[in-house]
């Protein structure tokens, strides 16, 4: 039943992508497309035999993606006559979409949690989420469709082609690494150390075999520009620090005090929240079979929790939030709010926290009161992931001495 509600809510989403681009989708020449003509110059560049990062240009700058990036959009280069038929580009960002909110419905339909009706804003309510995919074809919807595509498969039980998957979207953009420390807490409590090493050495030599023409070529280059962590952003497209002075925003000590904070909230969510089974948490380098606590099978609850939380916790710590960056977590927010039962949390209250959401990445240019409201969002759900029974319950423990 609730699938077919999903099913049914996949049209209506398609007409609202529409509505969002005018009723119509945007003709070649028109000013919709940001990044796809310097997508395909740096495509081109490949194309050309030019292997060498460093000298792989577009019209807004250097290519900075791995190289899973190059080879599917090097795919849309062909399939739009060498990036001119924008409106084809459009048409398969339309289908991507459609696709991406099918991996999504997947996902909540093993939670059971989240009230059938917020599917509606999901699907509906989000002029940014509609113009990232169909107007303005940013890669990040790419990245994050693949991303839901390995979520699916972890909770299918299929951890080697779910770590295959994970790899290849963050070939395509390394935003996909915020789930990392959740997938790789994961890792350790189904499997251990010595059972993780294989699964992340899918990631690694996947990484590997992609980038293997340009690593041959200039491996510094390519390492350097793909995978660039200190990557200085312009304060004129900042969603989320736009109160501060831009010289703050641009200072060293900034953007270390966040990752300190990144990786404190990171670690007490793993200490108090995910690890609860009164073991030491190294406890989960150890042989699940020779834990105290024997390990039970991972709920799809304690898989979505644990990843969707991590790469909420990277998102609000994060240095720059770009408008395009909305689709890295906006289909987890209903599942963030609605999961965790909080009775001074009410329906109303938590689609209050979404349309304000909504509102702040729609202003634009962004204001100091839109960047607060976002991050006074982001600190209330926050507070509900901290204070809310997780799904990792800590009686776990005393059950298995009973028995």
């Amino acid at each position: 039943m609730a699938t077919a509600r999903l099913a049914r809510a996949a049209p209506a989403a398609a007409g609202a992508a529409l509505h969002a681009a005018g009723g119509r989708l945007p003709l070649p020449g028109g000013d919709t497309e940001i990044d796809w003509k310097a997508y395909m110059a740096q495509v081109e560049g490949v194309i050309n035999g030019t292997y060498d990062y460093t000298q792989l240009q577009g019209d807004t700058g250097p290519l900075v993606y791995p190289a899973g990036f190059v080879y599917i959009f090097m795919g849309l280069y062909y399939a739009t006559g060498r990036g001119t038929d924008i409106r084809m580009a459009q048409h398969i960002f339309a289908v991507l979409y459609l696709a991406t909110l099918l991996l999504v419905f997947l996902i909540y339909h093993q939670t059971c949690k989240v009230p059938p009706f917020v599917f509606f804003f999901m699907c509906c309510a989000s002029y940014r989420v509609h113009s990232i995919f169909v107007l303005r074809l940013f890669n990040d919807p790419v990245a994050m469709a693949l991303l839901f595509l390995s979520i699916n498969l972890l909770l299918a039980q299929r951890w080697g082609w779910g770590c295959c998957c994970f790899s290849l979207a963050v070939s395509v953009k390394m935003n996909v690494l915020l789930f990392a420390p959740g997938l790789l807490f994961l890792l350790l409590m189904q499997f251990g150390f010595r059972g993780a090493l294989p699964k992340l050495g899918i990631c690694a030599v996947l990484q590997v075999v992609l980038g293997l023409p340009f690593l041959l070529e200039n491996p510094i280059g390519y390492l350097s520009r793909s995978f660039d962590l200190g990557r200085q952003f312009l304060f004129r497209w900042t969603v989320n620090w736009r109160f501060l002075p831009e010289a703050l925003f641009l200072h060293r000590a900034f953007h270390l005090a966040l990752l300190a904070a990144h990786l404190t909230l990171l670690l007490l969510f793993a200490l108090c929240k995910w690890h609860r089974t009164g073991e030491s948490i190294l406890s989960l380098l150890k042989d699940p079979s020779k834990r105290k606590v024997p390990p039970q099978p991972l709920t799809p609850n304690q898989i979505i929790s644990t990843l969707f939380t991590s790469n909420f916790i990277g998102i609000c710590f994060s240095r720059s939030l770009h408008y395009q960056f909305y689709v890295w977590y906006f289909h987890t927010l209903p599942y963030l709010l609605w999961a965790t039962p909080a009775r001074w949390l009410t329906h109303l209250l938590r689609l209050l926290v979404l349309g304000l959401i909504e509102l702040s990445w729609n202003t634009y240019p962004s204001t100091s009161c839109s960047s607060a409201a976002l991050h006074i969002c982001h600190a209330v759900i926050l507070l509900q992931l901290w204070l809310g029974p997780q799904p990792f319950p800590r009686s776990i423990q005393h059950s298995k001495k009973a028995h």
